[in-house]
């Protein structure tokens, strides 16, 4: 009789426990092309007859910032506030998936009871296919072709071509003025192993989009998996 009174006290508490409910819990925010911060707001309400309390917030990554409207963390019934998250977009582009924990005073100190997404839609002016060229040590030293294209739009010319390392060598080739570009990628060592970044340079005014990245490696041959006979 005692564990049902308990189960049921336990119930009760948890019912009746302060909380506050997000109109979003999930958001998306479509940037400009040439923004270098973003905001996402997470309007809040305590719809509990009991105070609230925000005790902790996680973004998860130094390039998110929360803030609570006006620092006010403590919430009577009924009462209503903002959760901001500011993004630093730095490099970023494309579709950027952040999530933000809060901690409430009812809350353990591992599970948060609230759990907030943002994806930031980030503009890619810029794009680099594939990211990366391989090459396994002792092959043949082929170029292999980074391509390079610029979202519909937009007349971005790629002007110089840099490699990290002189073990490779690098050509532009131009495929359409202003929109894509071939960068022809040569190593010149291919009895070890080497790396470069490539650093495709253009005219582009926004400065995170004047330099691209991609690189090249010479690495060794992945083993090949054994077979064994049943």
């Amino acid at each position: 009789m005692k564990k049902v009174f308990a189960i049921w006290f336990l119930f009760v508490a948890c019912a009746q426990a302060g909380d506050l409910v997000f109109t979003e819990k999930i958001k998306d925010v479509n940037a400009p092309a040439d923004a270098t911060t973003l905001t996402a707001d997470f309007p809040f309400t305590n719809s509990s007859k009991d105070s609230v309390t925000i005790v902790k917030t996680d973004p998860g990554c130094s390039c998110l910032k929360v803030e609570v409207s006006g620092g006010k963390l403590k919430y009577a019934p009924g009462e209503s506030g903002v959760l901001r998250a500011t993004f630093d977009m730095g490099n970023y582009s494309g579709v950027v998936e952040k999530k933000v924990a809060v901690w409430l005073d009812v809350d353990a100190p591992d599970q948060p009871s609230k759990t907030l997404t943002v994806r930031f839609h980030i503009p890619v002016l810029v794009a680099t296919d594939p990211k990366t060229v391989q090459w396994n040590i002792g092959a043949p030293s082929t170029p292999q072709v980074i391509h390079v294209s610029m979202s519909e739009g937009q007349m971005i010319r790629v002007n110089q071509v840099d490699s990290s390392s002189e073990s490779f060598t690098c050509e532009i080739k131009t495929i359409e003025e202003g929109r894509r570009y071939d960068i022809f990628v040569t190593p010149k060592e291919m009895n070890r192993s080497g790396m470069a970044v490539i650093r495709i340079k253009t005219d582009c005014e926004i400065a995170k989009y004047k330099v691209q990245q991609a690189f090249a490696v010479v690495r060794k041959s992945a083993p090949t998996p054994s077979t064994s006979r049943p």
